[in-house]
């Protein structure tokens, strides 16, 4: 179906109150977009009542009522609940923009981009790195003719398990709820970074540990990655007890003729590269803003540019069918892990659209 276009201000509603609800609120009162705030649910009532009063949404007796009254509805909750959640915000022709992961697997994550599809309206994912300075500058890097072919990519991400400190989410304990861990959960941004940076992969071997000892939540995944270009990796994801380390990653990126380092910030790096010749350069904070600036469609704001596409009325980036390709790479990488490490391939891509 053709998306159309929306008159500003768009009446944004929310579905969940918790730490990634307030995160994207105040990233929408950074973007400046033109946006009503309109309801807020949450089963958790005073939780609700904070966000209101944090944000200016006005607490509603349920999810019915916020998605009757807005024109976008941004789906915070646990996992368990975003097909749901977005199925009744599509059937009504609400905008939406879901968190990550979209679902337990790729067969439900595939059903919920159809679904948003046919019910013609925008939506987006929470894979929000694929607006970060850090990660469009890598791009560009690897991209440049003077880098040669990727060759190897090592990519390393931690966190203190997020049951605890300033995350408090409790529930990412619960299988039932959030579906499994380290990887779904979190490293499903680092899959979709690495198809980002390097390309599709095609094969792969992994394995998943679990020390904290909460059923189904793995809090360590390895795996060995094959890509369709012939370039190979490693994706180590780990949920550790060390609260001085709240979310850190490294990517190394090794090409015939340059060598790439993506280190501290998610955002704004550095980014640091060295070339054959003996070549060196690095940038970060506002320096590297300003050189990835005439490359973006759009701003760096995921949810400043999620406003802006429902206004001009066109696709958002990046959109449901994204996700679905980074639940792909997870499920394979399960499937391996529960076969003791068997190298598997991973399933071509199945993202029948809907006109």
């Amino acid at each position: 179906m053709t998306l159309t276009p929306t008159t500003a201000p768009v009446r944004v509603g929310f579905l969940g109150a918790g730490l990634i609800a307030t995160y994207h609120s105040k990233s929408l009162r950074r973007s400046g977009a033109a946006v009503s705030r309109a309801g807020v649910y949450d089963p958790h009532a005073e939780r609700a009542a904070a966000f209101a009063a944090a944000s200016g949404h006005t607490v509603y007796p349920s999810e019915d009522a916020v998605i009757a009254d807005c024109d976008a509805v941004y789906i915070c909750t646990w996992t368990n609940e975003h097909a749901r959640l977005l199925a009744k915000a599509v059937a009504a022709g609400r905008h939406v923009f879901c968190e990550k992961p979209l679902a337990f697997t790729t067969a439900e994550a595939l059903q919920m981009a159809q679904a948003a599809q046919a019910a013609g309206v925008t939506h987006q994912v929470g894979l929000v790195l694929r607006r970060s300075p850090a990660y469009l500058w890598a791009k560009h890097l690897i991209d440049e003719p003077a880098a040669g072919r990727v060759m190897t990519v090592v990519f390393r991400d931690d966190q203190f398990i997020p049951i605890q400190g300033h995350y408090a989410s409790t529930w990412r304990a619960d299988r039932s709820l959030v579906g499994a861990g380290t990887l779904l959960e979190h490293s499903i941004h680092d899959v979709d970074m690495l198809r980002y940076l390097v390309g599709d992969v095609r094969r792969l071997s992994a394995h998943t540990e679990n020390f904290h000892g909460h059923d189904g939540i793995e809090d360590v995944a390895t795996a060995l990655l094959r890509f369709a270009d012939g370039a190979t990796g490693t994706l180590t994801s780990v949920w550790h007890d060390n609260l001085a380390r709240p979310s850190l990653r490294r990517v190394e990126v090794f090409c015939e003729r340059r060598h790439i380092v993506i280190e501290g910030d998610d955002w704004f790096g550095p980014v640091t590269w060295t070339d054959a010749d003996g070549t060196a350069g690095s940038l970060a904070d506002d320096a590297l803003a300003a050189a990835v600036a005439p490359m973006r469609d759009g701003s760096d704001n995921p949810d400043g540019e999620f406003i802006r596409a429902i206004v001009e009325g066109r696709a958002a980036t990046p959109d449901l069918f994204t996700a679905v390709e980074a639940h792909r790479i997870v499920d394979a990488i399960y499937a391996s892990a529960a076969a003791d490490g068997r190298a598997l391939d991973v399933p071509a891509a199945d993202l029948t659209t809907v006109t």
